[in-house]
């Protein structure tokens, strides 16, 4: 099992946003939460992901690799983040600086975790590209110079060039024209497949959930059902 979170609660202040949620995702595995807006979804990726404010506070276990990463240090999460666990966000776009290179900002995530050079890193990229259907040209480009479809695939390259044992994806496709979705899920699916990645993505596409996930987990008023 490579993640198991065990009774999840998530409160700001007196207000609970989740209410004591449970599931967990094999290796390889691809885990789909739906809900309605507010219902909590997205929060359920953050606190995985170490991304809440410190306004909120954290209740249950997130166990992943059989650890508990609820509380972990700034430190170690940052070692954990990009390495073990990538995120790839609802506006992939929006989450680059607009002002450096696509190649350039990949790099500097990259060089926390990895003793590469910039020669082995773009041979990396490309390779990664080549899969994912996004030209090596990309990473010579500004943010604001890239399709939706082009920017939400140079997150994924961002999210998962160092080969994470866990994806999470906030609704990565809901930005996206119907061409370009599908186009999106066959890459995620064929990441799964390459590299037994497990993946836990956010969608309100029931259509997508029903195509993609091994386990679906609904969401409603901050509880869980499966």
């Amino acid at each position: 099992m490579i993640l198991r979170v065990e009774d999840l609660i998530v409160a700001c202040g007196d207000k609970k946003i989740l209410r004591g949620v449970s599931f967990s995702i094999k290796r390889g595995e691809i885990l789909v939460i739906v809900g309605e807006s507010g219902s909590g979804k997205s929060t359920i990726l953050k606190a995985i992901g170490g991304l809440l404010d410190k306004k909120f506070s954290i209740g249950g276990k997130i166990l992943f690799d059989g650890r508990d990463i609820k509380d972990l240090p700034d430190k170690e999460r940052r070692k954990l983040s990009g390495d073990k666990i990538g995120f790839i966000f609802q506006n992939v776009g929006a989450s680059f600086c607009p002002i450096r290179t696509i190649g350039e900002q990949i790099f500097e995530s990259v060089k926390a975790h990895r003793d590469w050079d910039k020669k082995f890193f773009r041979e990396r990229a490309i390779e990664l590209m080549e899969n994912i259907n996004l030209a090596p040209e990309v990473l010579d480009e500004y943010p604001f110079r890239l399709s939706g479809g082009m920017a939400q695939r140079a997150g994924i390259l961002a999210a998962t060039i160092l080969e994470p044992k866990l994806l999470l994806a906030d609704e990565p496709t809901s930005a996206l024209d119907v061409v370009t979705q599908i186009g999106v899920v066959k890459e995620l699916m064929n990441l799964r497949e390459r590299l037994e990645i497990s993946i836990i993505m956010v969608t309100h596409d029931l259509e997508i959930a029903r195509r993609m996930a091994d386990k679906i987990l609904t969401i409603k008023h901050g509880e869980a059902s499966q």
